[in-house]
């Protein structure tokens, strides 16, 4: 893998997908005080970066191999861009997706492909597919298109930065200062590290995985690819148990910084992306500019760029998304309250407990039963995040028996 596979790779797919735009974030550079730029990999025609990659592959098939079809494993965004391109180029193509893959991506799928594409859903996980689709290329003769584990898949990524050059150099005449790339199995950091450091290595690369599936940061301390005994797949374009075997080392030498954030933090800016900039980014796609403050430090004036590398986002989910960013910003709780079968008792609680500006959002019965007492689960909304001790005390003076569920108990993980 070189930086001359990149620049080959841009040329190839020069014409065939679109360039995207570079736009300055009023907000983000408000909020840093650093020039923050957004690479807008979600106005690809699939929404997403992938589609680079997976041209990039399957244009430099041989006959006998297009003859032979394709199959990919793909969390969602992957698959559309492979069905674009088996679209493109006349390619018989399988994808197969893990349960989690939203409803919308498995629809735009099927849109893109046309009859070209076949869906097939399997397994829970996306490595879950990975192991399908092994299977069924050494069953069928066809031929596997990474998500990201390729050279050529690593170089068609990788022309996501020799664009993004282009055009800061265009709109300031400079280099940037700092990039930032959402991380899952590797493919965008692997093929942006390996240009980067070749043509630009003055500029710092940041890679940001989800918390819950941080397998690259698992793999670089292993010195090799290991899987993470769980995975949270919230973020489901990076959910990747385990991280590439091509595009390890090749992050591992380009010196790139590998940082986390958590699922809650990305669900926030998610909904700052909708409401302040009228931008509709998918987890995945809000990784790189939930980094920016901490843990990825700027420094005033600094030129940075985040991609944004897919819109590919179900308006359904924006209740969980919603619910996850005000637990994490310390907005809402919840509690096992025993109250006593009497009447009058949730009254009392109404009036001694709650705060003027705490709002009840949930509220239900654990278990009805005939003993004195029976449990409620509480959700409460506070102003400010500060409000929670106050509410904690007020509970407490009143007698009540309360149970504070904590975000991350295994309790807590059947609310969200």
């Amino acid at each position: 893998m070189t930086p001359e596979a990149v620049e080959d790779a841009a040329r190839r797919l020069a014409g065939v997908v679109r360039r995207t735009p570079l736009q300055e974030s009023v907000r983000l550079s408000e909020a840093t005080g650093a020039r923050v730029h957004l690479k807008r990999e979600d106005l690809q025609d699939v929404r997403s970066y992938k589609v680079r990659g997976a041209y990039n592959l399957i244009a430099q098939l041989s006959a006998d191999e297009l003859a032979r079809g394709v199959v990919c494993a793909s969390a969602g965004n992957h698959g559309q861009g492979v069905a674009a391109a088996c679209r493109e180029l006349g390619v018989r193509g399988r994808v197969l997706l893990p349960r989690t893959t939203p409803r919308q991506k498995r629809e735009r799928i099927a849109a893109l492909g046309g009859s070209s594409v076949e869906v097939v859903v399997v397994g829970d996980v996306y490595d879950d597919a990975v192991t399908a689709t092994r299977e069924e290329a050494e069953r069928t003769g066809a031929v596997v298109v990474p998500a990201f584990d390729d050279p050529r898949t690593v170089a068609g990524q990788g022309t996501v930065a020799v664009e993004l050059v282009e055009q800061h150099r265009e709109q300031t005449g400079r280099l940037p200062d700092v990039l930032v790339v959402p991380v899952g199995g590797g493919g965008l950091l692997a093929g942006t590290a390996t240009w980067m450091a070749a043509r630009h290595p003055g500029v710092r690369l940041v890679g940001v995985e989800p918390a819950g599936a941080a397998s690259m940061a698992a793999a670089l301390a292993a010195g090799r690819p290991v899987p993470l005994r769980d995975v949270e797949t919230f973020v489901d374009g990076a959910a990747v148990r385990t991280a590439g075997h091509v595009t390890l080392p090749l992050v591992r030498d380009s010196g790139a910084e590998l940082v986390a954030v958590p699922e809650g933090r990305v669900c926030t800016e998610m909904l700052r992306l909708y409401q302040v900039d009228g931008v509709i980014a998918e987890p995945a796609g809000a990784l790189a500019t939930a980094a920016l403050g901490s843990p990825v430090a700027l420094e005033p004036g600094q030129d940075v760029v985040c991609v944004l590398s897919g819109g590919n986002n179900d308006v359904s989910r924006y209740g969980e998304v919603l619910e996850r960013s005000l637990v994490h910003e310390g907005l809402k709780h919840y509690f096992l309250v025993q109250f006593a079968q009497e009447p009058g008792a949730l009254r009392r609680f109404l009036d001694e407990v709650l705060g003027p500006e705490d709002d009840i959002t949930r509220f239900e019965y654990v278990k009805r039963n005939s003993r004195e007492t029976g449990p409620a689960l509480i959700g409460v909304e506070v102003a400010r995040p500060e409000d929670l001790a106050p509410l904690e005390r007020r509970m407490v003076e009143t007698g009540l028996d309360v149970e504070r569920l904590e975000p991350g108990s295994q309790v807590f993980q059947y609310l969200l």
